[in-house]
């Protein structure tokens, strides 16, 4: 945390208008310390300041485009380019064009720490009021949040810049500036205290609470469900055994990343995902599923739903969630522009080709059956429910492209391609340009494809329908994958790796690795079930901004997001995939070029702080 930010405490009255924003008596009381009594001395006000600690927990959902930018800045979502000049940075740090003093909405180098400041004023202030029915178990409850809290977004910090000032508590306003002025602290060291710290306070909260009115407030399984995912990032090659960083170092002369490569940090990170699996099973917790009346699994339900549904409706995956989210911007720009949406957040053709074929293999698998060109003859029948498709199970028609047809479930949920049907307006997309969907404006999928993931097909701009959804944070199935991409590294071989992968791919309604008439062949090494593993991955929790997180800490970075990025033919007209035809959509077309080098790995310190401390370091590469 830059201290110059714990400085702030300077004026309780300046923190507290940025927390609620409507603070009139504020302004007839200008004594700090009485400010405080009268916030504490009040049970609303006291929940409005916890309220405030909570107000920078990332939006899944319109946050990831604007704010976190997670889905951009990997090879999972498509904004279009055009949407640059409407104030999406995003689209310039896609193509290499960021520093130091780019911009970035969420700021959290500033705005974190100023919620971490105001959580150690609420741990220091609240108090019990039994006059308003506050009781002292009560205050030990949200003191444990506000604890949580601050953990939370140092976890936050950590994984977009990697080297952070870190200082617990809060720092005298007329402390020197040697001790306002700190630099870096070792990433590990920061790693520690987060993991201990978490462990602690899962320990003070319950796994759930009973009034839906504390929906989204911190729990043991949230603590336990950070702590597991910060430990795997801590695991991975990006910080653990990184020799492009031997020299970095902070202002005094620490090694800020350890070069050393340590595997018993998979083995705590495998540990950490199965202690929260445990705790999570008993607390209730379970993959979300809907059958067919056949009692079969039903994966198009389940996989679209378990985005959708709350936990009162059944949805025990979700493990932490933001309470409400703009939901209704995601879908607007994510929706045909001729169905009243703006048409213009897609996804990559790099997506579309990680999603396996229905018999589960890999498009590139030559027993996978997969045909790109051409067109199909016939409709194409699922057992499912999925009221998406055009009735009785038809998730493709004659005449679609042959690329998008035998595709797994997870595809048809996440993809909305050219020609797919959309049960809302009871016709196909047509992305053709000059067509209703299509271009040549920026009001169109550039790579020829829109995002369906956590889109939700009742959502109807034209009469303002937008039905509520919850904004998943963490859910049950990405622990799964964690936990055996963590033990695949720390024990190869054990059986509980194939077991969760199989659990996955069973709810995702393609072929398990094992024995049997449909199954694959088990991966034969440990490097081969890492792939499989990071496959599966890839598809699961595409467009959950995951996807970035992954490609970062695997260190994967210049082979998948430098270079061409390529889709559909966005200046198609026709209904042809004759490579030699300009006029044809269906080919291969390149959209962006895409600029990663091995600065992106994290954000740069705002360089507005490095001008006012000059004991911080700029993140590697970012001064070349």
């Amino acid at each position: 945390m830059n201290a110059l930010k714990i400085k702030m405490l300077t004026s309780v009255v300046f923190g507290f208008t940025i927390l609620l924003s409507c603070s009139k008596y504020l302004d007839r009381m200008p004594d700090d310390q009485l400010t405080l009594e009268m916030v504490f001395n009040d049970k609303t006000r006291t929940e409005d300041w916890l309220a405030g600690i909570y107000s920078n927990v990332p939006d899944p959902y319109w946050g990831y485009a604007r704010y976190n930018e997670n889905d951009p800045l990997s090879d999972d979502a498509a904004p279009s380019p055009g949407l640059e000049q409407f104030d999406w940075p995003v689209i310039g740090k896609q193509v290499g064009n960021w520093n130091p003093s780019t911009p970035w909405p969420a700021n959290y180098w500033v705005e974190l720490p100023r919620r971490i400041r105001s959580a150690y004023i609420f741990i220091d202030n609240v108090k019990a009021n039994p006059a308003q029915l506050v009781p002292e178990s009560e205050v030990e409850l949200m003191k444990a949040e506000a604890r949580f809290m601050i953990a939370y977004y140092y976890s936050l910090l950590l994984e977009s810049y990697g080297a952070i000032p870190f200082q617990l508590g809060l720092t005298d306003p007329q402390a020197s500036e040697e001790e306002l002025m700190i630099g870096q602290t070792p990433f590990d060291q920061v790693v520690q205290w987060i993991d201990q710290e978490l462990l602690d306070v899962s320990a003070l909260l319950p796994a759930r609470y009973t009034e839906s009115q504390k929906y989204g407030r911190a729990t043991s399984i949230m603590c336990l469900a950070v702590r597991a995912r910060l430990l795997l990032f801590a695991a991975s090659p990006l910080v653990n055994g990184n020799s492009d960083y031997t020299s970095f170092v902070n202002d005094k002369g620490e090694e800020i990343y350890n070069s050393n490569y340590d595997a018993n940090k998979w083995g705590k990170a495998a540990d950490a995902s199965k202690l929260l699996l445990d705790a999570a099973t008993a607390a209730g917790h379970r993959l979300y599923y809907e059958y067919n009346d056949d009692g079969t699994i039903d994966p198009f339900l389940s996989y679209q739903n378990m985005m959708f549904r709350r936990p009162q409706d059944g949805n025990n995956e979700i493990l932490f969630a933001r309470p409400s989210s703009n939901t209704s911007e995601y879908d607007r720009f994510a929706q045909p522009r001729g169905t009243a949406g703006i048409g213009n957040y897609g996804v990559t053709q790099s997506l579309v080709d990680a999603f396996y074929m229905e018999n589960g293999r890999p498009i590139n698998d030559p027993l996978s059956g997969y045909v790109e060109k051409g067109f199909s003859t016939a409709d194409e029948i699922r057992n499912t429910k999925w009221a998406e498709s055009q009735g009785g199970g038809k998730v493709t028609l004659t005449g679609t492209y042959n690329m998008y047809t035998h595709r797994e479930p997870r595809f048809y949920i996440s993809v909305l391609y050219n020609e797919a049907w959309f049960r809302r307006q009871g016709r196909t997309t047509q992305f053709y340009s000059g067509a209703p969907d299509g271009g040549p404006s920026h009001d169109a999928p550039p790579s020829g494809y829109l995002i369906r993931k956590k889109v939700h097909p009742d959502h109807d701009p034209r009469n303002g329908t937008n039905p509520y959804r919850p904004g998943i944070l963490y859910r049950l199935g990405e622990v799964y994958l964690n936990y055996a991409e963590a033990l695949n590294e720390a024990d190869p071989g054990n059986g509980e790796i194939l077991n969760y992968l199989n659990q996955i791919r069973v709810r995702a309604g393609v072929p398990p690795f094992g024995s049997g008439a449909d199954a694959l062949p088990i991966p034969a090494s440990q490097s081969e079930m890492r792939e499989a593993i990071r496959r599966e991955r890839r598809v699961e929790l595409n467009n959950e901004g995951i996807r970035y997180r992954d490609i970062r800490r695997w260190k994967i970075g210049e082979a998948t997001l430098n270079g061409d990025f390529s889709g559909m033919n966005f200046a198609g007209t026709e209904k042809d995939d004759n490579e030699s035809n300009p006029l044809a959509y269906f080919k291969r077309s390149v959209y962006q070029r895409r600029v990663f080098t091995a600065k992106n790995y994290w954000y740069p310190v705002p360089q507005a702080e490095i001008d006012k401390n000059p004991n911080l370091v700029q993140n590697p590469f970012w001064n070349q």
